[in-house]
């Protein structure tokens, strides 16, 4: 063990100083960090030389750690991975290198999996490769677009520019998923009780109550009858019915993951009323953005449209992003496929063409990206309006349904009657 001397601030400003024990100097700058200790200086005590190191690491970055209990430890998630993105853009613009960023980033982290998968980049790094391609080996974890951004910044020295740039786009994406998963989960609540809710009236409770009314099931209304041909179908062929579905949701989900069905999915969804404004204003906001943040890193218009064509979510969408860039590599101005598609909104044609014709593309795609982030939180809005109240209104006429059915019987004997 070595000891280090060092003098700095700690968390609340306060000057600090002492010393700390430690294999090597990046390991005592790693204690530090998580003593939430800023250190300007650091001088080794015993062993070799004395040296310095000036500005060892940010006050911030030792604050920022992932604490996730060990549930899912093995999985990472979107959080983890827009948490280290921004941990390492600051830690570059910091001046850090990249090996001593992911080091240190690595040393803090709590969650399993996410420390092993910073321990295999650093690995990766110390023994020569690029941090791009020891990420294109983990293709679970990294997108096309975040190895080709960080690629381009390697390749021209601007990794902390670009890393500042991925962790924004992470963290609009994380925004939007967090944004839907929201908007879904409570029409999901009230589906699943009213679904569970009306198969026990069904199947329990239905059958009880006119079973107590005498004469068969021929003198009952039609609504009632049809209640009770539904009841006894579920009782004796239930357990057929719950294998039937299983099937079909097995059978739907393999058909998503091939080409053509993904493709015909997509389409469906973005015909649904109220959904399909929803996904399309995410889509062309996710374009805008990433499209901006691309050319800005200095990547091509043809290699970005490859890489933006699998950031859509749609694959119709992304097949056009296709034909675009057919268009575009014979020559043809990015605007006008675009326009022709009819699946992109005017605006953002518009903005395009005036990008193309002044060279600041880039600028004005991130600056149209925020006015179409707006219109996207604005439609997740909406959907969260309006989704829910028409699930419980379709709950109101089934349960309603229901109720008249049972009920009727009984206003029929009361009245006197002998049926429908």
């Amino acid at each position: 063990m070595v000891q280090f001397s060092y003098k700095g601030f700690d968390g609340a400003g306060k000057p600090i100083s002492g010393t700390v024990e430690s294999v090597d100097r990046r390991d005592a700058v790693a204690q530090l960090a998580q003593m939430d200790y800023f250190a300007t200086d650091l001088v080794e005590t015993s062993g070799s030389a004395a040296t310095v190191a000036e500005g060892a690491i940010p006050r911030f970055l030792g604050r920022v750690e992932l604490k996730w209990p060990s549930i899912g430890s093995g999985r990472i998630s979107g959080k983890d991975l827009l948490a280290v993105t921004s941990q390492l853009s600051t830690a570059l613009r910091a001046g850090l290198a990249v090996l001593d960023a992911i080091e240190i980033i690595g040393a803090q982290q709590n969650k399993t999996s996410v420390k092993e998968l910073l321990g295999a980049l650093a690995d990766a790094v110390r023994a020569g490769e690029s941090l791009s391609e020891a990420m294109a080996k983990r293709p679970r974890v990294f997108s096309r677009l975040y190895i080709s951004m960080v690629r381009v910044g390697e390749t021209g020295g601007i990794l902390d520019e670009t890393m500042t740039q991925l962790a924004r786009l992470l963290d609009r994406d994380e925004k939007i998923s967090t944004n839907m998963k929201n908007a879904s989960a409570y029409p999901i609540f009230v589906l699943g009780i009213g679904f569970i809710s009306v198969i026990i009236v069904i199947t329990a409770i239905l059958p009880r109550i006119i079973n107590t009314i005498s004469g068969g099931v021929a003198v009952l209304p039609l609504p009632t009858r049809m209640l009770m041909g539904m009841s006894d179908f579920l009782i004796r062929f239930g357990w057929l019915v719950a294998v039937a579905a299983a099937g079909g949701v097995y059978w739907l989900t393999r058909w998503k993951r091939s080409p053509e069905g993904r493709f015909r999915w997509d389409v469906f969804k973005l015909k649904i009323p109220v959904l399909g404004p929803v996904l399309r204003t995410i889509a062309v906001g996710r374009f805008a953005r990433t499209l901006g943040a691309l050319t800005k890193s200095g990547i091509t218009i043809l290699s970005a449209l490859g890489v933006v064509r699998d950031t859509l979510g749609n694959e119709q969408l992304g097949r056009e992003i296709d034909e675009v860039a057919a268009k575009v590599k014979t020559g043809e101005a990015l605007a006008e496929p675009l326009g022709r598609s009819g699946l992109f909104p005017p605006l953002l044609v518009q903005i395009v063409s005036v990008g193309e014709q002044t060279g600041k593309l880039d600028e004005l795609l991130l600056n149209a990206a925020d006015t179409f982030d707006e219109a996207a939180d604005a439609a997740v809005t909406r959907f969260m309006a309006i989704f829910p109240a028409v699930l419980i209104l379709l709950l109101a006429l089934i349960i309603g349904f229901i109720i008249a059915a049972t009920l009727l019987p009984i206003v029929v004997m009361e009245l006197g009657g002998v049926g429908l």
